[in-house]
């Protein structure tokens, strides 16, 4: 009994793998080779394993190449931020340069007293108009010159020309006389508010000297509002 239960397992073991030899006898000679395919195979897997480590590291180089990016924006922007207020202290020094060179040789020749700059910004309020006033004379004067500004603005007002003084235009409890008296310069911010349908076109700035040396002098101005 045992011997033919030996002789059977035998007998289909040599029949699956004679299955399997003409399975595989029929494969190479469709021009399949097993050996070959797995050697195929493997070239492939080990092609995409490279390929594989490759786009890791071109990850990491772009990771790093964005890092880098951002650090040179930021670093751009703090550059640019730090720019802007040393291009208004450069552009500030150059007009404190240019307006003590004024003082020391004007560059229109007048050494007497004159109006050095006049400057009209806009207040916090509504018509509210801040002017800077800047009186100087030639450093070559040693001697202080006095006396009082007048100042005149001309406009149109419902159709009509029309002109105020300062005085008329200050805001209650402000000083109303315009006194100087300096040796080289002077200057002067004050606060005017513009009446209701009120537009300027120009205004008159006339001065007073207490020096009989010093002549008085008047001149007229576009009215022009600056920026800052």
């Amino acid at each position: 009994m045992a011997r033919t239960f030996l002789f059977r397992l035998v007998l289909v073991s040599l029949i699956a793998i004679t299955a399997y030899l003409i399975f595989e006898f029929g494969r190479i000679k469709a021009g399949y080779n097993f050996i070959e395919a797995g050697i195929i195979e493997q070239t492939y897997v080990d092609s995409i394993t490279m390929l594989n480590a490759e786009i890791s590291e071109l990850k990491q180089e772009i990771a790093v190449l964005t890092t880098n990016i951002e650090v040179d924006r930021e670093s751009y922007r703090v550059v640019e931020a730090n720019l802007a207020p040393l291009q208004v202290k450069i552009q500030e020094q150059r007009d404190a340069i240019a307006f003590y060179r004024e003082i020391v040789s004007p560059s229109d020749g007048n050494s007497n007293l004159r109006v050095q700059d006049l400057k009209l910004t806009h207040g916090k309020k509504e018509r509210e108009i801040n002017i800077r006033l800047v009186l100087a004379q030639s450093m070559k004067h040693d001697r202080k010159v006095s006396g009082n500004v007048n100042l005149r603005i001309f406009g149109n007002q419902d159709g009509i020309e029309t002109s105020y003084t300062i005085t008329q235009l200050l805001p209650e409890g402000a000083e109303r006389a315009w006194i100087f008296s300096f040796r080289y310069f002077q200057d002067f911010d004050r606060q005017f508010i513009l009446p209701v349908n009120f537009t300027p076109n120009h205004i008159n700035v006339e001065v007073r000297s207490k020096n009989q040396s010093k002549s008085d002098f008047e001149k007229d101005y576009v009215w022009m509002i600056n920026q800052s």
